[in-house]
């Protein structure tokens, strides 16, 4: 506090912050006051004992001066800032929700590209776009898809068969669809299409189960988007991407979290190269929804063929029972976590379409926004001991 020397009256004690929080001794005799550093010189008269112990909220109230006056004036500062960053955060969400509700005009004029709509999300996507008005253009794997489509939807949708794994197949449906758009352009395309299998244990991959894979949910989507690229620059349009959770966490082995990791770079590389022509990019990260990319039948029949082609000394490593253990948490998982409500992720579709200012990622279902995104950020070695204690463990493991 250093020393400070003053004689002072009732009338006149300092109001100034280095007087605070310090123990003082008053000594009736002398009228002293004592702090550890220092002194000051008190009038003080009629304190009932000789040595006592004071703070200086005690001598303020000896005096006749509120004991708080200048903790409260601090209170009052810290208050007013906390009402200011409170205002300002209120003031920013309902800015920002305000934003987000904002919707393009003239939809029945727009043109949206969908693949992988023979059934899951894509099927769904396409029905509740030709709902509001969209002219879609669905590519389906198979006729029977494209058949069933048709007949569940009105007379502006239009089907084509699809291959994203075939450069034909894909230079075919941008032709076709160059003719049905005109001078309007392309205002979206939804790279839906995607496969997940096979997935397990990575020494049990092959090179071939790998590319199968990718083909689809990594080639397939650069190619279509680089196809129909002009169309969409032409109608200053939008591209969305659907990746997965499992393009943020590592989980299994296998072409599909690497393809899912690859569609988020190339998403956000390509976004950050067109933005200056009015283009918006968006990627659709859904957590586990019951499709036919997590029916566990096809996931079980490929866990055995994948197993089925290993050698005697990796299967005596992994050991007899491991397959068993493993095909019982994928069914664990599955039935735990799949959410069967398709709409979560096509809400998040439509509104990378529909929306004044898109966002530039959608996370779709509880699971992947209060358990896969957060896990992203958190340390590697916190989902390595996640997975390790809920992995079986191989028989000769060290």
């Amino acid at each position: 506090m250093g020393k400070i020397t003053q004689t002072l009256d009732r009338g006149s004690l300092p109001r100034s912050p280095a007087f605070q929080n310090h123990l003082f001794t008053v000594d009736v005799e002398t009228g002293v006051l004592r702090a550890s550093q220092g002194f000051i010189h008190l009038h003080l008269h009629k304190i009932p004992s000789r040595e006592l112990i004071v703070d200086m909220d005690s001598v303020y109230q000896y005096l006749g001066y509120p004991a708080q006056a200048n903790d409260d004036s601090g209170t009052s500062r810290d208050n007013l800032w906390l009402y200011g960053v409170g205002t300002f955060v209120v003031l920013w969400t309902l800015g920002w929700l305000y934003r987000d509700s904002l919707e393009i005009e003239d939809i029945k004029d727009k043109y949206v590209f969908v693949t992988g709509c023979d059934s899951g999300f894509g099927n769904l996507l396409c029905k509740r776009l030709d709902r509001r008005g969209f002219r879609v253009i669905a590519g389906c794997l198979t006729e029977k898809g494209a058949d069933d489509l048709n007949r569940a939807t009105g007379p502006y949708l239009k089907t084509v068969l699809l291959d994203v794994t075939s450069t034909a197949s894909i230079q075919k449906a941008m032709e076709y669809t160059k003719q049905e758009v005109g001078d309007n352009g392309l205002w979206g395309i939804v790279n839906n299409a995607g496969r997940s299998l096979p997935m397990g244990p990575s020494e049990w991959m092959r090179l071939e189960d790998y590319t199968s894979t990718l083909k689809v949910n990594m080639t397939g989507v650069i190619e279509m988007t680089l196809t129909f690229l002009p169309l969409i620059k032409q109608a200053q349009g939008r591209i969305v991407n659907v990746a997965s959770v499992l393009g943020r966490v590592a989980a299994n082995g296998g072409g599909y979290c690497i393809s899912k990791f690859a569609v988020e770079s190339f998403s956000d590389c390509l976004r950050r190269d067109i933005h200056y022509f009015g283009i918006k990019v968006c990627i659709i990260e859904p957590g586990f929804f019951k499709t036919a990319v997590t029916s566990l039948d096809p996931i079980e029949r490929e866990l055995h063929r994948l197993w089925n082609q290993l050698t005697p000394e990796v299967k005596t490593s992994y050991g007899d029972k491991y397959l068993e253990k493993y095909i019982q948490i994928q069914r664990l998982i599955m039935n735990a976590v799949c959410d069967s409500d398709l709409s979560k992720v096509t809400n998040c579709m439509e509104h990378a379409l529909v929306s004044s200012y898109p966002r530039t990622r959608y996370s779709a279902g509880w699971d992947a926004k209060l358990g896969w995104i957060p896990l992203s950020y958190m340390p590697s070695c916190v989902i390595d001991i996640g997975l390790k204690l809920v992995m079986p463990r191989p028989a000769k493991s060290v």
